[in-house]
């Protein structure tokens, strides 16, 4: 999929949100999601990293804004790990907010805050390799456990990743809800988490902590929708925003890019974005 890198947004809001952005950075929160939209998506999850050129190109920008913001459904350090984000010069305010916020780490002091596992994730990581299996035999499934705080089952190295994920979701869902979960669907994955925790409200919470003036979500999955809809309830009481949809060599899913006010080409298309906003504010 080729774009023609303009990076002018489509939409009057889209365009409003870059303004503003570009006119008052000291007040702007810029907000990126990991995989698919930092980091390319590959088979192994384990083997993700983020684009080479993310760190520097996120470290010329982090200086010109209010805050900056990684916001992901992985726990915080693997993020940081995985991104090469510790202790990079421009970077010393960078925050990572793992868990879907639920878990903190600020580069400034390096540490990650992580509050106790819910308890119907411990007890849905003990029961699921045997319900997987009630359930019917799909070779190729992959398990991931989130650090405690989720669970999730991959259906992409499957024979037929659909048909896998189509024939799991209800089974899953039913499981997830007997120990107050909620399923959280993605490209190829199902996410058993808690209520209440998803993107949209670790978003509005970080952006009224940092009182944002303006923001950028950049995102690409189904789990990405929560931020999106709270930039759009956030745009609706005033403040400006731009949405960003990263697609990749994937499909990006039709809601993601209907909504985005700008669509760029996966990772490296990111990549170039925040190059092109660090030059535009030098």
């Amino acid at each position: 999929m080729a774009f023609a890198e303009t990076f002018t947004p489509r939409t009057p809001e889209g365009r409003d949100g870059l303004t503003a952005l570009l006119a008052h950075p000291e007040r702007a929160v810029v907000a990126l999601d990991f995989d698919g939209t930092l980091a390319p998506i590959v088979p192994d999850p384990e083997q993700a990293r983020a684009h080479p050129g993310a760190a520097a190109a996120l470290a010329r920008l982090a200086p010109h804004l209010a805050a900056a913001v990684i916001l992901t459904g992985r726990p915080a350090a693997v993020a940081v790990r995985y991104g090469g984000f510790a202790e990079v010069p421009g970077l010393e305010h960078l925050v990572v907010l793992g868990h879907y916020g639920a878990e903190r780490w600020d580069a400034r002091s390096g540490e990650a805050h992580t509050p106790a596992a819910p308890e119907g994730v411990t007890a849905v990581r003990a029961e699921l390799p045997g319900f997987l299996e009630s359930v019917g035999r799909w070779p190729g499934l992959w398990i991931e456990d989130k650090g405690g705080h989720a669970v999730a089952v991959h259906t992409r190295r499957t024979d037929d990743p659909d048909a896998a994920f189509e024939a799991l979701r209800a089974p899953l869902g039913e499981l997830a809800a007997r120990h107050g979960l909620v399923v959280e669907p993605g490209r190829y994955v199902l996410e058993l988490r808690p209520p209440g925790v998803d993107k949209g409200v670790a978003l509005t919470g970080f952006l009224r902590e940092a009182g944002a003036g303006s923001v950028l979500y950049a995102g690409d999955d189904l789990g990405d929708l929560a931020a999106y809809a709270a930039v759009e309830d956030l745009r609706a009481k005033g403040l400006p925003g731009l949405l960003v949809a990263s697609a990749g060599a994937e499909e990006t899913p039709q809601e993601v890019l209907a909504r985005a006010d700008l669509t760029v080409a996966g990772p490296a298309g990111v990549v170039r974005l925040l190059d092109h906003l660090a030059d535009r504010l030098a």
